[in-house]
């Protein structure tokens, strides 16, 4: 056969059963790869919920809100919009007190919001929080 030759069936096949997953991948870079229904930050003070669930020295990750709470050794509350800096990723994994990005694997430390491995530069913005009546309330007006 003169001319190039053609495309082995196995070839066709490997390419058409990646070419879904590189799409997927592909969704989850821009800002709606996490729950696109989820607001980036409280635009309202929220009540995140019982101020026990956060222990001195530790944070807590509130997903549904996409905020951090943490808690440092003198009992002094700070909060956090968990929306990644670098692409608008819903940081969706707490370690310890490090943030983790689904997206590019950008950390941030969860009591200061500061980033601790790139790809983001900026750290995460900080957000108004208070203890009102044991709850933990965060956002806007807190």
């Amino acid at each position: 056969m003169p001319g190039r030759p053609s495309a082995r069936r196995r070839t066709i096949l490997r390419g058409a059963a990646l070419t879904p997953v590189a799409g997927l991948g592909l969704a989850a870079c821009g800002p709606e790869g996490g729950d696109a229904s989820a607001p980036a930050t409280p635009t309202a003070p929220v009540d995140l919920g019982p101020e026990s669930e956060v222990p001195k020295g530790g944070a807590k990750l509130y997903r549904d809100h996409n905020v951090v709470v943490s808690r440092d050794a003198s009992g002094a509350l700070k909060a956090f919009s968990t929306v990644c800096t670098h692409a608008g990723c819903p940081i969706n994994k707490l370690q310890d007190t490090t943030l983790i990005c689904p997206c590019h694997g950008s950390r941030f430390d969860a009591t200061t919001g500061k980033v601790v491995q790139s790809p983001a530069t900026e750290p995460l913005a900080e957000l108004p929080v208070r203890a009102k009546g044991g709850k933990i309330v965060a956002g806007p007006g807190a």
